[in-house]
């Protein structure tokens, strides 16, 4: 489980500074709110595998300039947690079907 939580958190973070790479800005999730168009439909993939990263930068970013309560970076933590280990989850059950791990 530790392996899948690392492996979930380590490849939302790749995704997300590949799309910074790609097209010199950050990912967000205001990609969707543009309504439903082929743009916001392609976002969907890299959002489902980058939450966790963004979910953890906006929790920490929000607690330095809001002064955030414990409570709500903690409920935010546990929530991207969760995500990386159910994403990572499926890389390494998708890794084991390979046979590289």
């Amino acid at each position: 489980m530790l392996l899948a939580l690392a492996f979930g958190f380590a490849v939302a973070g790749m995704a997300c500074s590949a799309f910074q790479l790609a097209t010199s800005r950050l990912p967000s999730f205001t990609m969707l709110a543009k309504g439903p168009s082929a743009q916001a439909l392609a976002a969907v993939p890299l959002l489902v595998i980058a939450a966790p990263f963004l979910i953890m930068r906006n929790t920490l970013m929000g607690a330095r300039q809001e002064g955030r309560q414990f409570q709500f970076v903690f409920f935010a933590t546990i929530i991207a947690g969760f995500w990386s280990l159910m994403s990572g989850q499926v890389l390494v059950m998708s890794l084991r079907a390979c046979g590289v791990v």
